[in-house]
């Protein structure tokens, strides 16, 4: 629009003529029929205007004289008037009118064709320098606004680059005391799994001393008619049995063993922990005991179980530094979805009148390595620890607490079936049925063990081989072909694992037991089921019966042909 040509010719047909000549030249035209017409236009966009002096006589010209002199700073609308010739001077209403339109070029007729298009591509040069000065004033007040709306905004991107820069600052600061958390927290870890190892590594000697120990009293048990030296041989035997318990919480706290899942009697469980609660958390805390009279069942692992109430009892303390009340309590609850699956639950619950726990910290509590106690005061994992062990049964952990007015703190369980006292336990044959007797292979690196397990299957009339070492036990596997191998995971040289490995390609179908105290149960679970692993120490029985359950396993199972490549 800003590209076109007016003309107003109104004599006969000088603007088609106009037209013409300027359309041969690349320009486009607009005739118009009045002044009024061509100030409409302009308004619309036009680059110059080519006017006939005639035209402009005797006509209203009062729209174009005002949009003249409204034109903007940069515009100096270019006029080329066609005059009629003359002789002397131009009469004044003439001169009137070349003032009013201000930049006009006159030409004189008759023009030329290359004269009136030089007049206009000179006109049309001009008119674009004009154009190009406008951009060049709306850059310029853009760039004034921008300026003056920085320098309004000034103060407050000041203001908010200061306060960018401090919440920078504090975050630096939040992330530099959270690292040097973590790196505490990992130092405390490690030292705590270098006492972990070491706990297991005790364990697992303890375990093959209790297996020998709990074997021959057994043994003794069993063998001896004397009154007193049955009741004698019974002390020794519970007394094993708490070595036992203990051993077992050692593996619970350096984390080598799986849960072992069975009926628990949330009662029986928890008054055999009195005295050791007490002991514990000491003379200036009351325990409180809040127990279910229908005694209720849990499908737990009990020495687990323990170690969560205990780990429980300890944060309760920490929590009354000035002393109060610990409330252990059980009862029979409905779970009807959410987080457990719809059921009847089993509940453990430990309640203190301590500190509490602020409102913003509830979300973090069971988070691995999150404590609000001291470096060196606590590790951060005995809540996890605790709903890890609810998790792994199939229960949950369900915490409240106000701050200021003490915590709650339930483990939901599985409920389970009522188990008769001694029910379970398989009965030691005293004879051994007609039969072929079958071959079995000890492997075990602990000479008391191994002979008392050797011992234990000849005097079960089984037919027993043995081997000090896992190298010498599975060539004897190649060379006797035996029915059944027992092995121990903890070994010189190759592990129980290996052992089993190996022993498959060399015999495919013999069942193997592995017996340990103390294992890598990753590895264990990766080579064998939960159903032939034997634990230590074990008792006669147990030992009985993992031995005729694995022969009949494997007498069950159809054979199975291995075919080339």
């Amino acid at each position: 629009m800003e590209d076109r040509i007016l003309l107003l010719a109104l004599r006969g047909r000088d603007a088609a003529v106009i037209e013409q000549i300027l359309a041969r030249a690349g320009h486009e035209c607009v005739i118009c029929d009045s002044c009024t017409a061509v100030a409409k236009a302009a308004q619309r966009g036009a680059a110059i205007a080519v006017l006939t002096e005639e035209s402009l006589l005797d006509t209203d010209c009062a729209l174009l004289d005002q949009w003249l002199a409204d034109q903007p700073s940069w515009s100096d609308f270019p006029f080329i008037l066609l005059a009629t010739k003359r002789a002397g001077r131009r009469p004044p209403e003439a001169l009137r009118m070349l003032e009013r339109l201000g930049n006009v070029v006159v030409l004189e007729r008759p023009v030329h064709s290359e004269t009136l298009g030089s007049a206009v591509d000179s006109a049309m040069r001009g008119r674009k320098r004009q154009y190009e000065a406008r951009r060049h004033l709306d850059e310029l007040r853009l760039a004034e606004g921008r300026l003056t709306s920085l320098n309004g905004s000034l103060e407050t991107r000041i203001t908010e680059r200061t306060e960018e820069l401090s919440s920078a600052n504090n975050r630096l600061m939040q992330e530099t005391a959270q690292r040097e958390r973590a790196q505490a927290a990992l130092a405390q870890s490690q030292k705590m799994e270098a006492v972990g190892q070491l706990t297991g590594g005790i364990a697992h000697d303890f375990n093959n001393l209790l297996t020998v120990i709990f074997g021959n009293l057994e043994l003794i048990e069993r063998r001896t008619d004397d009154e007193k030296t049955a009741k004698l041989a019974d002390y020794a035997r519970q007394a094993a049995e708490r070595a036992a318990k203990l051993t077992h919480q050692l593996l619970a706290f350096s984390r080598t063993q799986n849960l072992m899942l069975e009926a628990v009697n949330l009662n029986a469980m928890l008054q055999g922990m009195h005295d050791l609660l007490g002991r514990t958390i000491g003379p200036m805390v009351r325990i409180e005991m809040a127990l279910d009279s229908g005694s209720p069942w849990a499908r737990a692992d009990g020495n687990q179980l323990e170690l969560a109430v205990l780990n429980l009892a300890i944060n309760a303390r920490d929590a009354m530094p000035t002393g109060g009340i610990l409330k252990i309590g059980t009862s029979r609850r409905q779970a009807a979805g959410g987080d457990l699956s719809p059921g009847d639950y089993s509940v453990v619950m430990v309640a203190d009148s301590g500190s509490g726990i602020p409102p913003h910290l509830l979300a973090k509590v069971f988070d691995p390595f999150f404590t609000t106690k001291p470096i060196g005061k606590g590790t951060g994992l005995g809540l996890s620890q605790v709903y890890g062990i609810a998790q792994q049964s199939g229960g949950t952990v369900r915490l409240e607490s106000v701050e200021g007015q003490g915590s709650t703190v339930e483990i939901w369980l599985p409920a389970a079936e009522a188990v008769a006292a001694g029910a379970g336990e398989a009965a030691l044959p005293d004879t051994v049925v007609d039969g072929p007797r079958e071959r079995i292979l000890v492997i075990d690196d602990d000479a008391a063990v191994r002979r008392f397990i050797v011992e234990c299957l000849e005097g079960l009339g089984y037919r027993v081989d043995q081997a000090p070492s896992g190298e010498e036990g599975l060539g004897l596997i190649g060379s006797l072909a035996p029915d059944l191998t027992i092995v121990d995971y903890a070994m010189p040289g190759i592990s129980g694992v290996d052992v089993v490995e190996r022993a498959r390609v060399i015999a495919p179908g013999m069942p193997i037991i592995m017996a340990t105290g103390y294992a890598d149960m990753d590895a264990v679970d990766r080579v064998m089921s939960l159903s032939n692993v034997l634990r230590k120490p074990f008792r006669l029985s147990e030992l009985a019966t993992a031995v005729r359950g694995a022969l009949t396993a494997a007498e069950a199972e159809p054979e199975s042909v291995t075919l080339p490549g």
